[in-house]
């Protein structure tokens, strides 16, 4: 009979160790290793709430904090201590035990006291899913930034603004650069909310049932910096709707990416020639030497598969499970880990890129300028005269088949000319067919009109500012 280890949390009532395969595989510290700062602050705290009910004295609550912070220095200074002990860890709360009653003797077995790894895994994931939020947020908020200076500095720049991938209007190019602002704007509020379902503790849920020794729940969730506990134990220790929040957010922040990064990725093509690719984020061919190409957009394009599909994955891994803990839920961190590292990656190398590209105003100039766009323009001022949409439209569907067959611009058609087609035509037409004049008349809120755009771009300017205020950074 094979002697069973006298180290695990749980083994009291086995005669026997687990298969070794089966042990490597129900092992997690590999990757909730990362959980360990999170771990180490709910292990103090908890320490700090045993005194008051009796479970431990001043002195052994000062005896734990002190070797719960070397615990923390060494793990972060050495790592082949660190590698060493976690090859014998089954995760990250074995772990902690284990370097404790290495440190303290049998008061390192104390601590565990009136709590469970359910309630204690749920607790770190939180906090650290809090964290990330922050640092993802940060990530979005410099690439607002970047998209504010270029939309600053290219503010008289008309482009041609497209529907189904064919010309429709002009439209600034700052005004599209602000149209991907806005859309990364909404993905700061969802962070927010997962944040929001993130910040409620569940320290002292214990297992499922809750806690038999009076602790201080409010007192423990204010010290770990939540705002709030958890309303229900059992909920508690299942619950990982922050953690689909949290995935939702980076899948929105993703998919932002990718369509950004296939607007860019077009642009740059010879087709377009709307943008020059900054060096700093291109490759080149192996066998052509002539090629620039977008590899940092196609990548981004390419990695938000991955990010959608952590969120699926845990969406599948949830629809089954019972109510209460079920060991599935380790399968809750390892993809949301990784997500959120990509999604990360990518706002930095979104927010160079941007802040890298340069322009080709004379391009953009020359494609708002196609006649055809201005079609809209020429219904709206039959409009102005009196004619009902509908066959103001019609008209102009006329004028533009008339210069087709006379194979000219249909601006260029004389006056008589389109008095023949609809005596509402008058010499102030003209006036009416520039780039500047459509741009012009698009005053609307939210229109592409230059004096909203400033607007606009004055109050992205703000928002930021207002950000970096509040934590000191820099806009």
């Amino acid at each position: 009979m094979t002697e069973r280890k006298d180290d695990r949390l749980w083994g009291g009532r086995f005669e026997r160790a687990p298969n070794e395969g089966f042990d490597a595989f129900q092992r997690s510290f590999a990757f909730d290793r990362r959980l360990l700062p999170y771990e180490i602050a709910v292990d103090r705290a908890w320490a700090r709430a045993l005194e008051p009910i009796g479970i431990f004295t001043a002195t052994e609550v000062k005896q734990t904090l002190a070797a719960l912070d070397k615990i923390s220095g060494r793990a972060r200074t050495d790592t082949g201590w660190l590698e060493k002990f976690g090859a014998e860890a089954e995760d990250v709360h074995h772990f902690v035990e284990k370097t404790l009653v290495e440190e303290l003797g049998p008061l390192g077995w104390k601590l565990h006291t009136g709590r469970s790894r359910n309630e204690l895994v749920a607790t770190d994931f939180r906090l650290f899913v809090i964290d990330a939020v922050a640092e993802v947020q940060r990530g979005l908020e410099a690439l607002l930034s970047a998209f504010l200076q270029q939309a600053k500095a290219n503010i008289g720049v008309p482009m041609a603004g497209m529907t189904h991938m064919q010309h429709a209007q002009p439209i600034l190019l700052s005004h599209f650069l602000l149209a991907h602002a806005e859309a990364f704007t909404r993905d700061i509020t969802r962070l927010q909310h997962a944040a929001a379902s993130a910040d409620a503790c569940p320290m002292g849920s214990g297992a499922l049932a809750g806690n038999s020794f009076a602790i201080d729940r409010n007192a423990l969730a204010r010290e770990l910096g939540f705002s709030r506990i958890t309303a229900n134990s059992l909920d508690a220790v299942g619950d990982r709707d922050f953690a689909l929040d949290y995935l939702f957010a980076l899948s929105g922040i993703a998919t932002h990416l990718s369509r950004l990064a296939e607007d860019f990725v077009i642009f740059a093509s010879q087709e377009f020639s709307y943008v020059i690719l900054p060096d700093e984020y291109s490759t080149g061919s192996s066998l052509m030497p002539q090629k620039k190409n977008p590899d940092a957009w196609e990548l981004m394009r390419g990695k938000t598969g991955r990010i959608t599909g952590a969120l699926l994955g845990l969406l599948t891994t949830l629809k089954g499970l019972p109510t209460s803990y079920q060991r599935d839920l380790q399968e809750d961190k390892e993809a949301l880990f990784t997500a959120h590292d990509q999604l990360a990656d990518m706002l930095a190398v979104a927010a160079g890129a941007v802040a890298s590209t340069k322009f080709n105003a004379d391009r953009l100039k020359t494609t708002a300028s196609n006649p055809a766009l201005l079609a809209t323009e020429a219904a709206d001022y039959l409009v102005h005269k009196g004619i009902p949409f509908r066959q103001a439209h019609d008209i102009v569907g006329k004028v533009l088949r008339e210069a087709e067959e006379q194979h000219v611009s249909w601006t260029a058609l004389p006056i008589d000319t389109l008095k023949k087609i609809s005596p509402a035509f008058e010499a102030d037409f003209a006036k009416s067919l520039s780039v500047e004049a459509a741009l012009a008349a698009k005053k609307v809120p939210g229109g592409t009109a230059p004096e909203n755009v400033r607007a606009a771009i004055a109050d992205l300017e703000g928002r930021l500012n207002k950000k970096a205020t509040k934590t000191g950074a820099k806009p």
